[in-house]
C-alpha cells in the first residue's frame, strides 16, 4: 500500500509505503525453504541441513532481499499509478513508529521527478555560426610542418650532399649535443648533470639562459654561466635558486629540410609524386579538419543559446550521478596518461557545474527531439559513418568496424541526433556568421 504523493520541493516528492509483516515473513520462509534444498553444513548431506541452521545462516540476508524486493515493487507500482517520471533512485528509509500501521512495515521513499517544460519560441535566441576558409597560405604552413617532421641533421661545417650548413657556430635551428654539470653553492644537484644531451636550439625546450649560453659555441668549446631557476620550476629542490652550469659542446648539427619535390610528395602517399595532387590532398584534409572544428564551435554556440533560452529546475540526483561519472572519467584519463592517481580524491562536487549543464542540455535535447521528430535516421547514420571512413586508407573496413558493434553505432547515432538539433535551432534562431582565422580555429597548431 502507498499513500498519496507528497510534494516536498519543486521536484522532490515522497511516498509512504507499507505492507503487512506477515507478507514479509511468508516470503522469507518460502525462500529459506528453497535455499535449504542446496544448503551445505559440516556433518550434513546437501539439502539435509535443519531449517533452524539454514535460518541462522541465511535468514538476515534473505530478509534483506525480501524487503528490498517488496519496497522496490511497491514503489514502482505507486510511481506508475501516479504517472511519475522518477529521476535517479529513491531514498528509502524506515518510517518512525508514529503514524505507522500496527502489524505492518512502513517506509518513506523520497525521490525527484523529471521537470515538465516546453522549448518555446527560439526566434530571439542568438547563435554564432563560425566560418573559416582554407587558403594557399594554410597549405604552405602545413607543408612546412610536414617538412620539419621529416628533418635530417648533418654535422655542421662538414661538406656533404646537401652542403655544409654554413659556419660551424651554434645557431637557432641547430641540434646541439653536449655534456653539462650544474652546481648550487658548489655542490652538484640531482638532475643537474648529463652526458651526450641533445636538443634543438630555438625550440624552447631548455631554459632561456641555457640556450643563450649555447649559442655561438663551436664543437669542443666549453662555457660556464649562471642560471636562475624560476620560482615555479617543476623541480622543487632547485626552484628559485641560482646554479652555476658548465657545458661542453660535443657535436653540432644543422637541420636539412627535404625539398618539396616528387620524392617528398611520394613520402606523403602521392604515388606518382604529383605536387598539385599533393596540395589538393592536403587541402582536402585541412578542409575536413576545419569542417569538424567549425561544426563543434557552432554546436557549442547552439547549446549555449538553448541553456539561456530554456529555464527549469534540474534534478539534483541526476547532477550527482553525472558528477560521479565525470570524476571517474577524469581519473581513468589521468591514469591512462601515466599519472599515479590511486590515492588522489576526485570529489564529484568539483564537477557539479559541468554536470548540471550536461544534464540540463540532455533534457532539452530529448524534449526537442521528441517534440520535433529529430531522431537520427538510418540513412543519416550511414552517411556519417562513411564520412568518418573517408580519412582512412581502407574506408570499407572502417564502415564494417562501426556496423559490427552496436555501441559504436550508438555513438554515431548520438552525434547525428545532436547535429539534427543544431540544424533545427539554426533554422529557428537569430544566426550571426563569424569569420574565424584559420590559426585561431586550429588553436595555432598550424604555426
Amino acid at each position: 500500500m502507498a499513500t498519496a504523493v507528497e510534494t516536498l520541493d519543486k521536484l522532490e516528492r515522497r511516498i509512504t509505503i507499507s505492507f503487512p509483516i506477515s507478507e514479509v515473513q511468508s516470503e522469507v520462509e518460502k525462500r529459506l525453504k528453497l535455499r535449504a534444498r542446496t544448503a551445505k553444513a559440516p556433518g550434513f548431506r546437501p539439502g539435509k541441513v535443519p531449517m533452524k541452521m539454514v535460518a541462522a545462516q541465511y535468514g538476515y540476508q534473505v530478509e534483506n532481499e525480501v524487503l528490498n524486493d517488496k519496497v522496490g515493487q511497491a514503489f514502482s507500482v505507486a510511481a506508475n499509478e501516479n504517472k511519475l517520471r522518477v529521476a535517479g533512485y529513491p531514498k528509502i528509509e524506515p518510517k518512525n513508529t508514529e503514524g505507522a500501521v500496527e502489524g505492518s512495515l512502513t517506509f518513506d521513499a523520497t525521490f525527484e521527478i523529471y521537470p515538465e517544460f516546453v522549448v518555446g519560441d527560439l526566434s530571439a535566441a542568438e547563435v554564432e555560426q563560425v566560418k573559416t576558409e582554407v587558403s594557399d597560405a594554410e597549405i604552405d604552413k602545413t607543408i612546412d610542418i610536414l617538412r620539419k617532421q621529416r628533418v635530417h641533421f648533418h654535422t655542421k661545417g662538414e661538406q656533404g650532399a646537401h652542403g655544409d650548413g654554413g659556419e660551424p657556430v651554434a645557431q637557432n635551428g641547430d641540434r646541439a649535443t653536449l655534456d653539462f654539470v650544474g652546481k648550487i653553492d658548489g655542490v652538484e644537484f640531482a638532475g643537474g648533470k648529463a652526458d651526450d644531451f641533445a636538443f634543438v636550439l630555438g625550440e624552447g625546450r631548455m631554459l632561456p639562459e641555457f640556450e643563450a649560453a649555447t649559442l655561438g659555441l663551436k664543437a669542443g668549446e666549453s662555457k660556464t654561466f649562471s642560471l636562475a631557476f624560476p620560482e615555479d620550476y617543476h623541480g622543487k629542490d632547485v626552484a628559485g635558486k641560482t646554479a652555476e652550469f658548465t657545458i661542453t659542446l660535443k657535436k653540432l648539427e644543422w637541420a636539412h629540410l627535404p625539398e618539396v619535390d616528387a620524392e617528398f610528395a611520394k613520402s606523403l602517399g602521392v604515388e606518382d609524386g604529383d605536387l598539385a595532387k599533393m596540395r589538393a590532398d592536403i587541402k582536402e584534409n585541412l578542409e575536413r579538419e576545419v569542417k569538424g572544428r567549425v561544426k563543434a564551435k557552432t554546436k557549442d554556440s547552439v547549446m549555449d543559446a538553448l541553456v539561456k533560452a530554456v529555464e527549469f529546475d534540474v534534478p539534483k540526483a541526476l547532477v550527482e550521478q553525472d558528477g560521479q561519472r565525470l570524476a571517474e572519467m577524469t581519473r581513468q584519463d589521468m591514469a591512462q596518461r601515466g599519472m599515479n592517481v590511486k590515492d588522489v580524491p576526485f570529489p564529484p562536487e568539483l564537477f557539479a557545474t559541468q554536470a548540471e549543464r550536461r544534464v540540463r542540455l540532455g533534457l532539452i535535447l530529448a524534449e526537442l527531439v521528441k517534440a520535433n521528430n529529430l531522431q537520427a535516421t538510418a540513412a543519416q547514420i550511414k552517411a556519417q559513418v562513411e564520412d568518418f571512413a573517408q580519412s582512412y586508407e581502407d574506408p570499407q573496413q572502417v564502415v564494417k568496424y562501426y556496423y559490427s558493434d552496436r555501441n559504436r553505432l550508438a555513438e554515431v547515432e548520438a552525434l547525428v541526433l545532436e547535429e539534427n538539433v543544431v540544424n533545427y535551432v539554426l533554422g529557428k534562431s537569430k544566426v550571426t556568421d563569424k569569420m574565424l582565422p584559420f590559426d585561431e580555429l586550429m588553436g595555432n597548431n598550424a604555426q
